[in-house]
């Protein structure tokens, strides 16, 4: 469970990363489609949740991965 815990630490620094370069790549593309400001900000957040929903699952898979290979 503690090795949950820490991938779970590790993932969160390249999770917020990767979240907030989806936020800035997908509001600037969205902000030249749509005359208004707020659907752009409202699909580059949830583009943003979701790349950061990625990354932390990932490092998680990869933390179990890992932790199983080397205690075996």
């Amino acid at each position: 469970m503690s090795s949950i815990l820490l991938f779970l630490g590790i993932g969160s620094i390249p999770g917020f990363l990767a979240s907030l370069v989806a936020f800035i790549i997908t509001y600037d593309e969205y902000s030249r489609h749509y005359v208004d400001r707020k659907m752009p900000f409202r699909l580059a957040l949830e583009a943003a949740i979701f790349a950061f929903f990625v990354v932390l699952i990932l490092a998680i898979i990869t933390g179990l991965v890992l932790t199983k290979a080397y205690s075996s």
